[in-house]
């Protein structure tokens, strides 16, 4: 039963259902080519909000934004008078499984925190629903694994929200410019994200819920803790119950690129991570000051996190060969740097510009149309960014994040004495440094966590020999929000 589009049926937040959730998949397949899609986004108080923007414009091909879903009442009202201003009447919800028993919804784009993806998703394509998913896809591995499973076993269409796949011509030519060998052998290839981010203040003791929130629903799979930061929304990112720091928040997506160039499609052999959250003191778990180090046979991925400022009281972030928020692509030959997610440039081993790709089309709006054209094809090899690869995106990002919640505090010495020996790793690190440095962080009093580097068998995606980082692939559920496990 649908609730009412009214102010006065505005529906309650509340759980409905005990137990495991589970809806008897639908027939999507039953309907004509042409036939009008609905759509529900789910959470959209900050990325949703570009969900709702996106499926709206694809009115030409057929889709209709028929619900919206979130668990904070005033965001959900505020949404549906946006949409009303519009003239578009959409159907109001607090909880999804209420929206997952509507079987006129064709669509579930999903942007809640990070906690909810892979519930949600794979709840989502149960109730034979096809899913556009933010990422990262889910809040740790073994999740994720049952998200791919599931769109496999219920031959659904899921796109993960790695916008910068739909960029082909800006970053894809690039990418088939290095595959081709025209830069010689993939040296390393190095995500960076420099970018701001100060502290969320220190608070005292817990503190209340804000109004109108169903706070059980919000939390969902994970613990139902006190709220101790100032802020529910957002800076939950900074909280390991849900979310994944700036790795999985903003990392994700130079991640995603630079497995993009190497073509990998298994989780990294070997991962080790060094970092800390460094020049303030807050109530923020996750580190803002973080150095991942994929250990790739064909070539490392590297991953680096700067929350700081390019030194103490500036304004600006640093910059690595033309890269703040972006990738870098080391070859025999040259380099490539993708600045953005539009567009990256060649460069030979002088430095001078030799190509560059820049995409007249694509981004958001070009992700989700290729999501929708998918839908209608029923073919998931038609996705930009299908669910495999931001589960593996996804997992990179988590894997190193186990190694530095792992890590034992380190003087700058000892941690340059456990990475000896590769070039590219103290060199990485030691930059790191004097970027502390350059803050007035002293790594000698405030000392960094270095992690232990993990051996994986990417073809199971557990550990080998660490039972201690294994238990953080996955996490005890809250009934009745528990992930099913699917059998592949």
């Amino acid at each position: 039963m649908l609730f009412r589009s009214d102010r006065r049926g505005f529906p309650k937040a509340g759980a409905t259902a005990s137990g495991v959730f589970y809806i008897a998949p639908t027939s999507w397949a039953q309907k004509s080519p042409g036939d009008t899609l609905n759509s529900v986004v789910v959470g959209f108080n900050g990325r949703g909000g570009a969900h709702i923007g996106a499926l709206s414009g694809l009115k030409d091909s057929g889709v209709r934004l028929a619900a919206l879903c979130d668990v904070d009442e005033g965001v959900l009202r505020k949404g549906v008078d946006a949409q009303d201003k519009k003239g578009v009447k959409v159907t109001p919800y607090s909880d999804i499984r209420k929206v997952l028993e509507n079987k006129d919804i064709d669509i579930v784009s999903i942007a809640t925190p990070n906690h909810w993806h892979s519930l949600a998703a794979i709840w989502a394509v149960q109730a034979g629903k096809d899913v556009y998913v933010e990422k990262p896809v889910s809040h740790n591995v073994w999740e994720g694994r049952q998200l791919v499973n599931a769109a496999r076993k219920y031959k659904k269409i899921v796109q993960t929200g790695t916008q910068s796949r739909a960029s082909r011509t800006g970053i894809g030519e690039a990418v088939k410019f290095v595959q081709s060998g025209q830069l010689g052998k993939i040296l390393a290839v190095r995500g960076t994200c420099y970018k701001p981010r100060g502290s969320i203040g220190k608070t005292e003791g817990a503190k209340p819920i804000p109004p109108g929130i169903d706070f059980d629903l919000w939390c969902g799979p994970a613990p139902k803790d006190e709220l101790r930061r100032s802020k529910l929304h957002y800076d939950w990112h900074w909280i390991w119950n849900y979310g994944n720091g700036d790795l999985g928040n903003q990392g994700i997506h130079q991640m995603d690129i630079g497995r993009w160039f190497t073509g990998e499609m298994e989780l990294s052999p070997r991962v080790w991570s060094v970092g800390g959250r460094v020049g303030y003191v807050d109530d923020g778990e996750t580190p803002n000051t973080q150095i991942v180090y994929h250990d790739y046979a064909k070539a490392p991925l590297i991953f680096e996190v700067r929350g700081l400022p390019s030194k103490k009281g500036a304004k600006d972030m640093d910059k690595f060969m033309g890269s703040t928020i972006g990738v870098v692509v080391h070859c025999e030959g040259g380099h490539i740097t993708v600045p953005s997610y539009t567009g990256s440039a060649a460069y030979d081993k002088d430095g001078k510009e030799i190509k560059s790709w820049k995409e007249s089309k694509g981004g958001e709006n070009g992700h989700f149309k290729n999501f929708v054209e998918a839908v209608r094809s029923r073919k998931s090899e038609d996705l930009y960014a299908e669910i495999l690869e931001g589960h593996l995106s996804s997992a990179l990002c988590h894997t190193g994040n186990i190694s530095y919640r792992l890590g034992q505090k380190e003087a700058p010495g000892a941690i340059l004495e456990k990475i000896k020996g590769d070039r590219e790793a103290t060199a990485t690190v030691e930059r790191m440094f004097e970027h502390l440095k350059a803050n007035e962080v002293d790594i000698n009093m405030d000392k960094l966590a270095i992690g232990p580097v993990l051996k994986m068998d990417p073809k199971t995606e557990k550990f080998i020999g660490n039972a201690e980082a294994d238990k953080q692939l996955t996490r005890d559920y809250r009934k009745p929000f528990v992930v099913p496990a699917i059998s592949a």
